[in-house]
């Protein structure tokens, strides 16, 4: 019987910056690049994490380099596992903000794609990620605990979804 390798995920943040009265989210359409994993979908701003940063300095420092904006207040909303979502099938693991408040005025568009405000209520109409749709209603709602999720991924597709809050 043979043991399984060691899980070494890629670590990444990913925020969802709230507009000033909270009803839009700044959103990337990644429309850029044609070789990109994301082309075509939208999604929140982030990236991995660099040796010798914490998660928070990780999300602050993606946060200036995709939308030039500076975060003043953020919360961590959830953890994601996400097995297999990798472009060549690599594991990720997420740690999801939502940006309440920030300085400077945000960019309309960087190297992956256009920023764009939309309303909290239409993120659903968007054409994102399948996953996406199960975990953003958590990214929003009102209960104050983090949820912390899985959601394995085969040749780009969801295959499942499970979470808990502590």
């Amino acid at each position: 019987m043979s043991a399984l390798p060691p899980y070494a995920p890629i670590v990444a943040t990913l925020g969802y910056v709230l507009s000033p009265d909270q009803r839009e989210v700044l959103m990337i359409h990644r429309n850029t690049r044609p070789d990109d994993h994301h082309l075509g979908k939208y999604n929140g701003l982030g990236g991995k994490m660099e040796p010798g940063e914490d998660i928070a300095t990780c999300m602050r420092r993606e946060i200036m380099e995709e939308a030039g904006i500076a975060c003043e207040s953020m919360q961590l909303r959830g953890t994601l596992n996400w097995p297999g979502f990798g472009k060549h099938g690599e594991d990720w693991l997420g740690f999801i903000f939502v940006i309440d408040r920030y300085s400077g005025t945000p960019l309309t568009a960087n190297h992956e794609g256009t920023l764009r405000w939309v309303a909290r209520d239409k993120l659903m109409e968007l054409p994102m990620w399948e996953g996406d749709r199960h975990f953003l209603p958590l990214v929003f709602d009102g209960d104050p605990r983090p949820f912390h999720g899985v959601m394995p991924y085969k040749d780009g597709r969801m295959q499942s979804w499970s979470y808990s809050r502590l």
